[in-house]
């Protein structure tokens, strides 16, 4: 199968390398060296400098490139939104959706495939930090500013970064199973092959982006004390607030309610319980704070996207 990168000048070269790396561990592993053939389509010839000042070779200009693609992937990176203004490129990418098996974006890369009209009606995600601005810019698009990665149809985008590993070992699941999947993300020391559904975020970094010290505190305690009474009544009372003055200055701080990071830290913690250990579900729920285990199946599914039975199966 043919993976083709599409790379421009200032190119977050991890938002290639990454995934390459990934496409090609999967070919070692089966055997087979012609399993996955990665190529990088550059908008210019020659060497292109990457965001880091590193250069990345280009084997092709999307202008020269002659060869049939089985997956191509758009790179992102901070020169993204000049890149994207170019028609001709706008028009390639539209051509190379008609023929391509898959299509998709790793990171800021969405922008381009918006740009080219490709994400119009359809579900996306991409760095978190430029979700709104992808919403805003292209209203025609649902983006999800949470999830590592979303297939819909034969389009696929990923979060920032490290995000298109992810994406990349889902990809080699489709095509040849989970086994070889987990093998990969084994060999390449990955922290865990994580659902696309799964959020951006852990609980504990979220809880570094508030600026206020008692706002970082509560999140602290919220960690530490999952299965005490986390309402905001409660929580409101720990800060010294006012439930109302409470609820906004936690909001305007960690980006989110605190019923909602109260979620996230309760399923961040049973989904690294479920990995790692056997634990029942209702002794899980138990320990994460919840009272039942109907809530819970709930809350976790909303969150990964599939529910904690399933989540065991694939990761445990």
């Amino acid at each position: 199968m043919r993976i083709a990168f599409l790379a421009f000048p200032r190119v977050q070269l991890l938002d290639v390398v990454g995934p390459a790396d990934v496409f090609a561990e999967a070919a070692k592993q089966l055997g087979n060296p012609r399993a996955y053939r990665v190529e990088v389509i550059g908008t210019e010839k020659g060497m292109i400098k990457g965001s880091s000042g590193l250069k990345l070779a280009i084997d092709e200009t999307f202008e020269t490139y002659k060869g049939r693609i089985d997956t191509l992937l758009v790179a992102g990176g901070p020169q993204i939104d000049e890149i994207a203004l170019n028609p001709a490129l706008q028009q390639w990418l539209r051509a190379q959706a008609m023929k391509v098996r898959r299509i998709g974006s790793v990171c800021s890369g969405a922008f381009l495939l918006a740009a080219a009209g490709l994400l119009d009606g359809r579900r996306v995600t991409t760095h978190w930090n430029s979700s709104a601005r992808l919403a805003k810019e292209h209203p025609q698009t649902e983006v999800d500013a949470d999830s590592i990665f979303i297939k819909d149809g034969n389009l696929y985008t990923s979060a920032g970064v490290t995000a298109g590993m992810d994406l990349a070992l889902a990809l080699v699941e489709e095509d040849h199973g989970r086994e070889l999947a987990l093998k990969v993300a084994r060999e390449m020391v990955m922290f865990c092959k994580r659902p696309g559904g799964q959020s951006q975020f852990s609980a504990q970094l979220a809880a570094q982006t508030a600026e206020r010290s008692v706002i970082r505190a509560v999140q602290d305690y919220v960690l530490q004390h999952l299965k005490a009474d986390l309402s905001v009544p409660a929580l409101a009372t720990r800060a010294g607030m006012s439930e109302r003055n409470f609820a906004r200055t936690f909001k305007a701080e960690a980006g989110s309610t605190p019923a909602e990071f109260v979620e996230l830290a309760r399923i961040d913690a049973a989904r690294r319980l479920i990995e790692d250990s056997d634990v029942s579900l209702k002794r899980l729920a138990d320990t994460v704070g919840y009272a039942n285990t109907d809530g819970f199946r709930r809350a976790f599914t909303r969150r990964l996207g599939v529910g904690p039975s399933d989540y065991r199966k694939r990761f445990s």
